[in-house]
């Protein structure tokens, strides 16, 4: 049997076979830019304020006339001016653009387009629609480009492509006024809830109350860096934090669809500790075959508590930030998340790996805040604490924070979990049923920062058994 040599792929083919976009004309309505302008000029503020709700910009329109008219238009109103045909001629004038949009017969043919501006918000979501798309189209034509000459690394190309598209896709939110009512009502039941002291309407609780009580909660768009000397306990206190977002308990507020990016344990490592620490069952015990039947109910319940409640896991080790941040978004898009975790900052990969290490650690920071901004979403995330603390036998405080400052700098909210030399010393003191003599360690929660709140020392107690953390104040009888 002759051999034959594979036929080298034709680029050049493969490129010309895409869709031609060169000639052909981008998505528009022409009269529905016409009606638009012309409510504008009949109502004036009322119909350019309503604009403003909508996010309609001079670019959402196709025509460079119909967008200077729009601008000037928009300029009167910014400047509080009357709008009026005459006066958007004269403003015209004066930037010189005035023959430039067909002069002042075109502003009248305007004007004459319609009789009421009561349908004006139909056309002003045509407008807003092909704009829309003409965004897509060029975005889209801009990612095929750049796909061809690959001047990019992957994991930036597919980051950039995403958020781009994400992007359009927020634009089309619009957020419009509201008449005080609704907010006095809804600022009436906060204070009874204060006055009650729960705090469910404040942010997503912590599971703590002391700590609630300082920080009122995790609020959408925080960075909360939870830093510790390893074998302290922070992935354990963040599983907490994702428990008590996920699964409050009965009449301590609605669950949070909760994302949890592991890089140092396995999905299933994340489960058992979770469900052990749930059911309140001592996993030592229940690897060594020791589970009562009490133990065993209370197990199967909190299984199928998990099972159906809004948590999401990933354990993908060695992860970029750029594919953190994407698949984050991807998740949000599916069920809008309300707390993010990482565990944890430094086995995060850089999008640069050639760059200093300092400089990576600033850049996964850097994204971690823009990422808490741009999903409006609060994100714990857990980082290392260098050993200076440890060598000058003094409480760890935020200059520990490891390998770059751009981490206190970014973080709105930074916890030290630290376990004190006192601490050490009286961790044998406790005991409660069930629970053998050191299994219960009081450990401090330490507040280094808080843009929005107070500073100060929290005290939490450890129980080893069920890796789970309590309030300090807990009736363990």
């Amino acid at each position: 049997m002759n051999e034959t040599t594979p036929t080298p792929i034709d680029r050049t083919k493969s490129k010309a076979s895409m869709p031609n976009l060169v000639g052909r004309i981008l998505p528009h309505n022409t009269e529905a830019e016409e009606v638009l302008l012309a409510a504008c000029l009949l109502e004036g503020e009322e119909i350019l304020t309503q604009c403003v709700e909508l996010k309609i910009e001079p670019d959402a329109f196709y025509r460079p006339a119909h967008k200077l008219i729009f601008k000037s238009l928009q300029n009167l109103h910014q400047k509080g001016l009357v709008i009026h045909e005459i006066a958007l001629s004269e403003a015209l004038k004066k930037e010189g653009e005035l023959e430039n949009i067909g002069g002042m017969v075109a502003i009248n043919n305007l004007t004459d387009r319609i009789e009421t501006t009561a349908h004006f918000k139909y056309f002003a979501e045509i407008v807003k629609e092909k704009a829309t798309l003409r965004k897509l189209i060029r975005t889209a034509t801009t990612i095929v480009e750049n796909a061809y000459t690959g001047s990019e690394d992957i994991e930036t190309f597919l980051n950039t492509a995403e958020q781009e598209f994400f992007k359009i896709s927020q634009d089309r939110v619009t957020e419009s006024a509201t008449h005080i009512k609704e907010p006095i009502e809804r600022a009436a039941e906060l204070v009874q809830k204060l006055i009650r002291r729960e705090h469910t309407g404040m942010g997503v609780s912590s599971g703590f109350k002391d700590l609630d009580d300082m920080t009122f909660g995790f609020h959408p768009g925080q960075m909360i860096v939870l830093a510790a000397r390893p074998s302290v306990g922070k992935t354990s206190l963040a599983m907490n934090f994702a428990e008590a977002s996920a699964l409050p308990s009965p009449g301590k507020g609605v669950p949070f669809n909760t994302l949890v990016f592991s890089l140092e344990m396995t999905e299933d490592d994340i489960a058992m500790r979770l469900l052990c620490c749930r059911a309140r069952v001592n996993m030592k015990r229940l690897r060594d075959g020791f589970a009562s039947n009490e133990e065993q109910t209370s197990l199967a319940e909190s299984a199928q508590e998990i099972k159906n409640s809004p948590l999401w896991l990933d354990d993908t080790s060695g992860i970029k930030i750029t594919e953190l941040r994407a698949k984050a978004r991807r998740v949000h898009s599916k069920a809008q998340l309300g707390l993010i975790v990482i565990d944890y900052l430094q086995l995060i990969s850089g999008s640069d790996p050639r760059a200093p290490r300092e400089q990576q650690i600033s850049d996964i920071s850097r994204n971690i805040k823009g990422m808490a901004k741009e999903l409006d979403v609060p994100v714990v995330v857990l980082s290392q604490l260098n050993r200076e603390s440890e060598k000058e036998k003094r409480d760890p405080r935020l200059s520990d924070l490891r390998e770059s400052g751009a981490i206190e700098q970014d973080a709105d909210v930074v916890f030290i979990l630290h376990r004190s030399k006192k601490n050490s010393e009286d961790e044998d003191s406790g005991s409660i049923e069930g629970v053998g003599s050191g299994d219960i360690e009081n450990l401090k929660l330490i507040i280094a920062k808080q843009r929005n709140g107070p500073v100060g020392d929290i005290d939490l107690v450890f129980n080893r058994s069920y890796t789970r953390f309590e309030n300090s104040t807990i009736n363990y009888v």
